[in-house]
């Protein structure tokens, strides 16, 4: 693809002082400047999509790689999400880090808490009407925090607070064991994180149980760079930052590929344009910063990715 530069088109805004290196001015202050009107939240500022030759059968595992230029504050709703929709049987699933994880202690204690920076795991039922309880979900530790709702259809999560700073990290999904459930078998599958700068150190986000034993990962795989409101930071500023996501990994093997694409949502929901994507090898890299107007022939665009060799 033909990665444009906006960069003479944008409204030039006074540098922010201070420590915080996503600084720029507030939603509120671009849209003013552009004439723009600010979308509800929450902002999927930027959509990857890679679509496989072929569904992979016998799934066993996702690994994803992100990588993120600066550190992120805890001052802002970041998603970055390397799981953006995921199904393996029609089941759908996602997951990632945020800068502000919330939910809840356990089932008993349903009071939403917010521990500030973490992971996150969530599958939905297979309808996404049904309530899906949190007997699908095991929690990594005491520190995890859980919640079964309806809000966004009907899932079920586990968050555990992790401090992830800039840097490389894997976040994975692995298939774990078995058992029978009212006859029916059902598989857990277990969520870590990676950080490569600790190669030894893989973190435990918690696990999700799903319906089956053997499953077949659909043909294809997205992620995301979102912006959510909380009830702690209901309004989040955008912060400015540069997230790099690698080549889909499918049981220890990086998928064939038909294509890779970038979508910039304008509906359903809409995000205001504040994002700018390329291709470099077999990554996607996308650019978060200042609200700018987005031709609309380049909302939709093909990412022309080249594999390297295995190792």
């Amino acid at each position: 693809m033909k990665f444009l530069v906006f960069a003479a088109l944008l409204p030039v805004f006074p540098v922010l002082a201070g420590d915080d290196p996503c600084a720029q001015p507030s939603p509120d202050e671009m849209a003013k400047e552009l004439g723009v009107t600010l979308p509800k939240r929450p902002w999927h500022v930027v959509n990857f999509w890679w679509d496989f030759e072929k569904p992979v059968e016998h799934f066993k595992s996702l690994e994803m790689d992100v990588t993120i230029d600066r550190d992120v504050p805890a001052t802002y709703n970041l998603y970055i999400s390397p799981c953006g929709i995921a199904k393996i049987n029609d089941l759908q699933f996602y997951g990632g880090i945020q800068s502000n994880i919330n939910g809840w202690v356990s089932d008993e204690k349903r009071e939403r808490v917010h521990p500030g920076k973490g992971a996150i795991f969530s599958r939905w039922s297979s309808d996404k009407m049904t309530p899906i309880g949190l007997h699908h979900v095991k929690t990594a530790g005491s520190d995890c925090l859980v919640e079964s709702a309806g809000y966004e259809g009907e899932f079920a999560s586990v968050r555990r607070p992790y401090p992830w700073t800039k840097g490389t990290y894997t976040w994975s999904i692995t298939k774990g064991e078995t058992e029978m459930v009212d006859s029916k078998p059902a598989t857990w599958f277990h969520c870590r994180v990676k950080d490569h700068s600790k190669p030894d150190a893989v973190f435990d986000v918690g696990s999700l149980r799903f319906e089956g034993e053997d499953f077949t990962f659909w043909a294809k795989h997205s992620a995301f760079v979102e912006v959510y409101s909380t009830a702690k930071i209901p309004r989040s500023n955008i912060p400015k930052v540069n997230v790099t996501f690698g080549w889909p990994r499918l049981n220890g093997e990086k998928v064939a590929l038909k294509k890779a694409s970038v979508f910039y949502p304008n509906t359903g929901p809409a995000s205001p344009d504040c994002a700018k994507a390329r291709a470099e090898g077999e990554n996607c890299i996308v650019e978060v910063g200042p609200i700018f107007r987005r031709d609309e022939k380049e909302r939709r665009q093909e990412m022309k990715l080249v594999r390297a060799a295995n190792p």
